[in-house]
C-alpha cells in the first residue's frame, strides 16, 4: 500500500499540471466564453458538448452526467488509478519529486519498489521485442505468420521472444542495475540450483499492461516440443500483477469501449490481436483465468454503467466454452450492460476465423445475437427430456430462477413468455406467474430481484436535498433545486461569485451566515465555504482555495455542487463590483425580508397581553429589520 504523499506535495502537483493540457489528451476542446474550455463529455454519451473545463481554477464538470473535480480527479476516474497513482504520475510528468509521510513502514522504500518492479517489466518488454528478430526466434515468427501476423501486428502489440537459454534476461537486467531480488520480486526470475534463472525461457511473449498502460507481467506461449511447461505460462501474482485484476489488451481498448458503450472479450491474446485488427478495437482478454467479478469491475468503469452498453463474449463452441460461458452469466447481473454470446461457426475462435474467412467475418461474429441468459437459458433446457411433463416442470424449476435474475422487469416478462415456448409449455401465463413468484422469493431472501421500472423510482425532493445535510448521497443527479425561483438563482448567483471571484464579494460575503441561503445544497456550500476560511481565502491562490473549499465539502454530493458552481458561467453579461453587489443585496434583503415575517408573527402571537419587555424587545427588532431593509433598497451594497 502506496505511503500517504505529503499535503504540499499534492497541492504543487495539482497546481503545476494544467486541467486543459490533461483533457485535451483525451477530448477535444474548444472555447466556451469566461476562459472555459468545453467539450464532449467522456463519462458519458451526448450529441452536443456539456463538459466544461475552467484552466484559471483547475477544474472540470459535465452539466449533463454531474461529474467534476480537479486535474486529479479527471485522471482518476478516466484512467482508473488510485489517487497516490494518479498523483505520482502527474508528478513524474512535471518533474516533481514527492515526499511521503513517516510512519508504520518506509514509504520511500515501498513506494521504490514499485517503480522498480515497472521499471524491471519495462526493460524486460524491451529485451523480448529485440530478440524476436533475432535467429533463435524464427519459430516465434513462425508462429505468428500462420496466425496471419506480420512484423507490424507484432510490433503494435509488443510481443517479443524469449531465449532459451537459463539466464539471458536476468543477466540483461542484472546489467540495467537491478538486483537479484527485485527480478525475483518481479517475477521475471526464479530460484535456480545456483542462484535466479529466467521464468520465462524459449517463448513467444505478450506484454501485460494495466489500464494506464504500464507492462505489469507478460503471458508467454509455448513453441517447442520439449518444453514441458504448460501451453501458456503467466507472470505469478505480484506487488504489480493480479490476473484477476487486468484484461489483455485493455490498455489499447479502454478509450474505444467507452466511447462505444461496447466490450467484446475472448480468450487469448491471439484473439485481441485478431479482433483488432480486423477493426474491432473493443477486444480484451483474461490472462490465464476466468472472468470473475474484478473483471467485471474493471469494465463497468469503462462501459460507465451505461444500460444501453453491450458486452459480448466469444467462446469456443466446445464443452470447455460452453462452460466458460455459463460461468460468465454467473455474474451477468453484476452489469448493467447488456450481455451477449457469439459462437464462431465450426467452434472456431476470433484468430481462427480471422485466418480462415477474413476480418470481415471477425466483424461479423461479434455483432449481437444471442442474450447470454438465452444460452444459459437453452444450455440448462438442452439436459431435460422435454417430451414428458416431469421433463418440462424440471426444466423450469431450473431455468426459471436464470429467468427471474434479468434485470428489467419488462425483458423478465418477455423472456419468461419465450421459456414457456422453449419449454414446449402451452400455459404461458402459468410461466410468467411462476417466474414472478420466483423473484419475489429472491428478493424476500434478501437477495437482489430483478430491478424492474419500480426499483429504479427518482426520490422526492426533499430527500435529495436532505442528502446535503446527513452525509449520503443524493438519489438524483443533481440538486433538487428550484431553479425557476428568484432565490435560488440568486443564491447560485452569489455562490458562483464566492468561488469564482471571491475578490469581488470579499469581505461581505464571509459575513453572512448559512441561513441566508433557503435552499439546502447551498447552505452546505455556504458552509464548506466557511470551513475552508472564507471566500477571502481565494484572494491568495484560486485553485488552492477551491481545493480547500471542495476538501471541507461533508459528501460527494456538495462538493460535486461546488465544482459545478465552481465552472458554470455567470448569467450578467458584465462580472464587476456592481453585479456582485446587486447580488449580495438580493440575498441579505431575501434573508431580512423572512426575518421580519418571522418576527411579525411572533409579536401577533404575542398580543397585547405579553409581557411589556418582551412585546417592546420583538418590536424594536421589528423596526430595526425594517430600518435595515429600507437602506439596502435605497443604497444597495454601501448599506452591507
Amino acid at each position: 500500500m502506496a505511503g500517504r504523499i505529503n499535503d504540499d506535495d499534492v497541492k504543487v502537483v495539482r497546481d503545476a499540471v494544467p486541467i486543459d493540457t490533461v483533457v485535451s489528451e483525451y477530448l477535444q476542446l474548444r472555447p466556451a466564453g469566461g476562459g472555459n474550455m468545453k467539450g464532449l463529455c467522456p463519462f458519458h454519451d451526448e450529441k452536443s458538448p456539456s463538459f466544461q473545463v475552467s484552466p484559471s481554477k483547475g477544474l472540470f464538470h459535465c452539466f449533463g452526467c454531474q461529474e467534476g473535480g480537479d486535474t486529479i480527479a479527471f485522471v482518476m476516474k478516466i484512467d482508473h488509478l488510485s489517487f497516490s497513482e494518479t498523483v505520482e504520475r502527474l508528478a513524474a510528468k512535471a518533474g516533481i519529486t514527492l515526499r511521503y509521510e513517516e510512519g508504520g513502514y518506509n514509504p520511500t522504500h515501498q513506494r521504490g519498489e514499485r517503480i522498480r518492479l515497472v521499471e524491471a517489466h519495462k526493460a524486460a518488454a524491451d529485451f523480448y521485442v529485440e530478440q524476436l528478430g533475432g535467429e533463435e526466434a524464427a519459430i516465434g515468427r513462425k508462429f505468428l505468420a500462420e496466425r496471419g501476423f506480420d512484423q507490424s501486428a507484432a510490433e503494435h502489440f509488443g510481443v517479443g521472444y524469449s531465449p532459451a537459454g537459463w539466464d539471458h534476461l536476468t543477466r540483461f537486467l542484472r546489467g540495467k542495475g537491478f538486483s537479484d531480488k527485485e527480478l525475483l520480486l518481479a517475477g521475471l526470475s526464479q530460484d535456480g540450483r545456483r542462484g535466479p534463472i529466467d521464468r520465462f525461457r524459449g517463448r513467444l511473449m505478450w506484454p501485460i499492461r494495466d489500464i494506464s498502460g504500464e507492462v505489469v507481467g507478460f503471458g508467454a506461449r509455448k513453441l517447442r516440443d520439449d518444453d514441458n511447461g504448460p501451453k501458456y505460462l503467466n507472470t505469478p501474482d505480484t506487488a504489480i500483477y493480479k490476473k484477476s485484476q487486468v484484461l489483455y489488451g485493455v490498455d489499447l481498448a479502454k478509450k474505444d469501449i467507452a466511447k462505444a458503450s461496447r466490450a467484446v472479450v475472448v480468450e487469448g491474446y491471439t484473439d485481441v490481436m485478431a479482433c483488432h485488427l480486423a477493426g474491432i478495437t473493443t477486444a480484451i482478454a483474461t490472462c490465464g483465468t476466468a472472468f470473475g467479478t474484478d473483471h467485471i469491475k474493471i469494465l463497468r468503469r469503462l462501459l460507465m454503467d451505461n444500460g444501453s452498453a453491450r458486452v459480448i463474449f466469444t467462446f469456443d463452441g466446445d464443452a470447455a466454452g460452453q462452460k466458460a460461458a455459463l460461468r460468465a452469466f454467473e455474474d451477468d447481473q453484476k452489469f448493467a450492460a447488456e450481455t451477449y454470446i457469439a459462437i464462431a461457426p465450426d467452434g472456431m475462435d476470433p484468430c481462427e476465423l480471422r485466418l480462415n474467412k477474413g476480418d470481415a467475418a471477425v466483424q461479423d461474429l461479434v455483432e449481437p445475437r444471442t442474450p447470454l441468459f438465452e444460452f444459459a437459458i437453452r444450455q440448462i433446457v438442452s439436459r431435460y427430456d422435454l417430451e414428458t411433463p416431469a421433463g418440462r416442470a424440471s426444466a423450469l424449476d431450473e431455468a426459471g430462477p436464470i429467468v427471474a435474475r434479468i434485470k428489467n422487469g419488462a425483458s423478465q416478462h418477455e423472456v419468461a413468455v419465450q421459456l414457456a415456448g422453449i419449454l414446449g409449455i402451452l400455459d404461458t401465463q402459468f410461466v410468467v406467474k411462476r417466474v414472478a413468484q420466483m423473484a419475489r422469493w429472491a428478493r424476500d431472501r434478501g437477495g437482489r430481484g430483478p430491478a424492474g421500472p419500480a426499483s429504479s423510482s427518482s426520490s422526492s425532493p426533499s430527500s435529495a436535498s436532505s442528502s446535503y445535510d446527513s452525509g449520503q448521497s443524493p438519489a438524483l443527479s443533481g440538486p433538487a433545486l428550484n431553479l425557476r425561483s428568484p432565490a435560488h438563482r440568486t443564491e447560485r448567483e452569489l455562490l458562483k461569485l464566492a468561488l469564482q471571484r471571491p475578490e469581488l464579494v470579499s469581505p461581505a460575503f464571509d459575513a453572512y451566515g448559512v441561513d441566508e441561503f433557503t435552499a439546502p445544497p447551498y447552505a452546505a456550500v455556504r458552509r464548506a465555504v466557511e470551513d475552508a476560511g472564507g471566500a477571502e481565502q481565494g484572494m491568495a491562490s484560486a485553485p488552492e482555495y477551491l481545493a480547500g473549499v471542495r476538501e471541507a465539502a461533508p459528501n460527494d454530493a456538495v462538493r460535486a455542487l461546488v465544482t459545478e458552481l465552481a465552472v458554470e458561467v455567470f448569467h450578467g453579461k458584465t462580472i464587476d463590483e456592481s453585479y456582485a453587489g446587486e447580488q449580495l443585496v438580493r440575498v441579505r434583503l431575501r434573508a431580512v425580508d423572512l426575518r421580519i415575517h418571522d418576527v411579525t408573527s411572533t409579536l401577533a402571537r404575542l398580543g397585547t397581553g405579553a409581557d411589556h419587555e418582551r412585546h417592546q424587545a420583538v418590536q424594536n427588532e421589528l423596526w430595526v429589520l425594517q430600518q435595515y431593509r429600507q437602506s439596502l433598497r435605497n443604497s444597495g451594497a454601501a448599506a452591507l
